[in-house]
């Protein structure tokens, strides 16, 4: 097992950066968005290691600052125009090569609703959502990542849950 203080940047990128492009891809919504967030916290990784700074562990220190990237990317005057621009997040074009075209119907289908309910989450509930049931954090890392008390990482995912519950109950 290596040390943290020996791992190359090529190790911990191809170890961290798809789950560091999901998150943005998640919190953001827009493709190209995401791309360029999660290349940005890259290069603050790269920053990190050649300055020396290296945290206990990797994995909650690129969570942090994941989401804290994306929260600037949501505040910035250039998201709020993109997102008024209406640019659509076709999940579509990613789908099975062999599925009939009835499958890729219903399939696009749920997509669009799945994507529309998390879309109408507060942002504090998507990234709670996304760091519990998509990263596989614990409640207590959640509420540790986020600046949150548990108390307050849990009502959020609770409320995120049900809204997510009521608006797709019917899709099965």
């Amino acid at each position: 097992m290596r040390l943290v203080a020996q791992r190359s940047f090529e190790d911990l990128h191809s170890e961290h950066g798809p789950r560091v492009r999901r998150l943005c891809r998640l919190l953001l919504a827009d493709p190209t968005e995401a791309e360029d967030v999660s290349q940005e916290v890259l290069l603050k990784l790269l920053q990190e290691r050649k300055a020396g700074r290296l945290p206990q562990a990797w994995a909650p220190w690129l969570t942090r600052v994941t989401v804290n990237a994306c929260r600037d990317r949501r505040r910035s005057g250039w998201w709020r125009w993109w997102r008024d621009a209406r640019h659509v997040w076709r999940e579509e074009d990613v789908v099975a090569p062999d599925a009939t075209p009835e499958q890729l119907l219903l399939r696009a289908e749920a997509r669009r609703e799945i994507w529309s309910a998390f879309q109408r989450l507060s942002a504090r509930q998507r990234e709670v959502f996304a760091l519990r049931h998509v990263e596989g954090l614990s409640t207590a890392e959640v509420a540790a990542t986020l600046g949150l008390s548990e108390g307050s990482a849990k009502r959020h995912l609770f409320r995120a849950v049900h809204q997510l519950r009521a608006v797709l109950g019917g899709l099965r």
